[in-house]
């Protein structure tokens, strides 16, 4: 008896000398927040699902525009969110943005194309090329909505880190005499465009991908990209200037054309103690990664009509169904961080 009582002793010692392999983060809470532009609200359910499965008690996202977010993962008000598009919103980050947030991978490498679009028949009649054509009265005249003798841009509403970049636009092509950017709504001023689209008016609008836009409104067939004058960038483009001029873009009025804006990284962004303290957060947001027909499919849906907190979360579903694989091995290879750094 005592030859047992030993042999189960020692069993029961070395069962707790081993390192407890966490699921990975029970009763951690975590607080994200996510972009006022609903083209990014997909990944944003996916990394939230994610980091539920590894054992994380998730809150509902707060929404918030750039500035306000990047002060508040600085400040550990919010902890992360997957909306970061660099070098875009460099110019909005606090001064101490890199000693207490982050970068972490890439929800999609250099997949934010940015720029401006006309429709292909006001293109092809008033022989668009560039922004400066918009200084043409006739142009002015064609686009002109509200009878201020200016063309109307479909824009970005404030707070957005496209606003900025089109107010520099304006200013360095001088062409605040020329073009209105409206600041309304995305989504209304994108409305209202598809409705004078498919009215047969003419259409100007600023877009971006991943975006439904440009599944709805086809470059080369319905709208084409147009381009700038030349490539005048602002401080922060600066650091990117080879990524303003793209080549094989479908539907451009020119090859290469001048877009004007960088082609963006789109990344998660974490306050630095939530990592540390949350590896398998960290990893996790490191291996996460989306296709850009992933998105733009998912977008579409949303732009049909299938905008509910429910729609999106069952295009979760169905995305995860489809990706098991890819899906399981992100769960696995973020648990197996943890282990690591409990030994």
């Amino acid at each position: 008896m005592r030859g047992i009582k030993t042999f189960f002793g020692i069993i029961i010692m070395l069962m707790l000398m081993l390192p407890v392999l966490p699921a990975a983060a029970k009763g951690v809470t975590v607080k994200p927040a996510r972009a006022t532009w609903n083209t990014g609200f997909f990944q944003e359910a996916l990394v939230r699902r994610g980091l539920t499965a590894l054992g994380f008690d998730v809150e509902k996202p707060k929404d918030l525009t750039n500035p306000i977010f990047y002060k508040s993962v600085v400040l550990g008000d919010v902890d992360y969110w997957c909306n970061g598009w660099f070098p875009m919103h460099n110019g909005q980050l606090p001064k101490d943005f890199d000693e207490k947030a982050g970068k972490y991978g890439y929800v999609v490498k250099a997949g934010g194309l940015q720029g401006y679009l006309v429709s292909k028949a006001a293109v092809e009649k008033y022989n668009i090329k560039s922004l400066d054509d918009f200084k043409r009265p006739e142009v002015k005249k064609a686009f002109d909505r509200n009878n201020d003798g200016k063309a109307d841009l479909t824009a970005c509403p404030p707070g957005w880190g496209c606003e900025k970049i089109i107010a520099h636009h304006m200013n360095v092509y001088e062409l605040k005499d020329h073009i209105n950017p409206v600041k309304a709504s995305y989504e209304a001023g994108m409305a209202s465009a598809m409705g004078s689209y498919k009215a047969g008016a003419p259409i100007f609008f600023y877009t971006w991908t991943p975006n439904w836009t440009v599944f709805k409104l086809k470059p080369g067939t319905d709208v084409m990209w147009i381009n700038v004058p030349e490539i005048i960038p602002n401080k922060d483009q600066a650091v990117a200037v080879d990524r303003m001029t793209q080549t094989g873009v479908d539907g451009a009025v020119s090859d290469p054309v001048k877009l004007g804006y960088v082609v963006s990284d789109i990344q998660i962004v974490a306050n630095k103690k939530f990592v540390e303290k949350n590896p398998v957060a960290r990893k996790f947001f490191e291996i996460f990664t989306l296709s850009l027909a992933d998105i733009n499919e998912q977008n579409t849906r949303m732009s049909q009509g299938e905008k509910s907190r429910k729609d999106i979360e069952r295009h979760v579903d169905e995305w995860i169904a489809k990706n098991k694989t890819t899906w399981d091995k992100w769960l696995s290879q973020s648990r197996k961080t943890a282990a690591v750094q409990i030994r």
